[in-house]
């Protein structure tokens, strides 16, 4: 089966599970799947728009208008979080960027685009300046927190800085990666989790393992959220350093994959004999690297490209589930030492499995890279 054969097979099962699972799901907020089927959750949580995120994929290539109501639907549900104000946290930018920016570029809705300008709005006014950070949570003992996955809500603020002519959104971005290139990523390529603060001074005060084994270890989904939020920063910004970063954290990951290239949860784990893989970051590993392979040149974008391919190829083949279960993907780790979603199917997992699919078949994504690029 040639490579083109393979992908377009693989999204056509994405997309023929999508279509199944929608019958059930609806306009809802899926999470964890258990026993065959995703468990929903509130509009609040930080995965609210990944399932609107696939529909809006899957709209793109189909013009489904089901998919679209589905996906408008939710959009429009998520509203009473911005009301609320208080759920409000560093996520803001995987919800809203695969819901209300993902309208407007498809279909031009403006009360979308409103959206995706307010939301950016509180997103900035999370900032702390003496330490160049966007707060991560909102617990008060957190509030000199910062975490590694918030790369990924940047593409939000280089947006509206191009939305608005007003540079202080993108300067704001700029800042926060430019911050995480220094304190997150180690000298291995490896990043914490969580790195905290003084909220006063700004001093880096220590690291946490968060969702990873341990303060020093290598937590698998950090990995790709450092490889994939720091070349979506380099493409905005242009900056040489979040390049290295990107190329760096990649590095890492790549080298430490098992045989089948899927991760264990951790990358440095006492012993991986029991451990459950994670899926999901295999997933945003492979999108992350295709978009590396983009703004490189030569035989470094081929190696990028072709280790994507090969994390998809194995995730299609070895980790895809069958019909009884709703989502695309099997084994995802969630949060393991909080015992959440352990050895199970993902919806972001399934997002960015879906998204790099997209990617590969030539799809002007939506996605936070390609249609938010200056």
């Amino acid at each position: 089966m040639t490579q083109e054969q393979w992908i377009r097979d693989a999204w056509e099962q994405g997309v023929r599970k999508v279509k199944n699972t929608s019958l059930r799901v609806g306009a809802a907020f899926p999470h964890g799947s258990n026993e065959g089927q995703f468990q929903l959750t509130s509009p609040h949580y930080w995965t609210a728009g990944f399932w609107s995120g696939i529909l809006w994929l899957i709209y793109q290539d189909r013009q489904d208008e089901q998919l679209r109501l589905l996906a408008e639907s939710c959009e429009t549900q998520m509203d009473a979080v911005i009301e609320a104000y208080e759920p409000l946290d560093h996520d803001m930018g995987f919800m809203w960027t695969l819901t209300s920016i993902a309208n407007w570029h498809l279909t031009g809705n403006e009360v979308s685009k409103c959206r995706a300008l307010k939301i950016a709005s509180h997103l900035a006014g999370r900032f702390n300046i003496k330490g160049s950070f966007i707060r991560a949570w909102n617990h008060p003992e957190r509030v000199g927190w910062a975490i590694i996955d918030c790369m990924m809500n940047l593409p939000l603020l280089y947006w509206t800085s191009q939305q608005t002519g007003d540079p202080r959104f993108a300067h704001i971005a700029e800042a926060h990666a430019e911050m995480a290139a220094k304190q997150f990523i180690r000298k291995d390529g490896s990043a914490y989790h969580v790195v905290c603060f003084n909220p006063e001074t700004g001093e880096r005060v220590g690291a946490l393992g968060g969702q990873g084994y341990a303060e020093e270890s290598a937590w698998a989904r950090g990995s790709a959220w450092s490889i994939y939020g720091s070349v979506l920063s380099y493409r905005h910004t242009g900056r040489a350093d979040l390049l290295a970063a990107a190329e760096h954290a990649a590095s890492f990951f790549l080298a430490h994959l098992p045989e089948d290239k899927v991760p264990y949860w951790d990358f440095r784990l006492p012993s991986s004999e029991t451990a459950p893989r994670d899926t999901s970051a295999a997933a945003i590993a492979a999108s992350g690297l295709l978009d590396l392979a983009e703004v490189s040149e030569g035989d470094r974008a081929l190696f990028y490209k072709e280790q994507a391919c090969a994390i998809l190829q194995s995730l299609s083949q070895h980790y895809s589930a069958d019909d009884s279960e709703e989502a695309i993907l099997l084994s995802g780790t969630g949060n393991l030492p909080g015992n959440q979603n352990i050895n199970k199917p993902l919806i972001y997992g399934d997002y960015y499995y879906m998204e790099a699919l997209a990617k590969l078949q030539g799809h002007q994504t939506f996605s936070i890279a390609k249609a938010l690029r200056a």
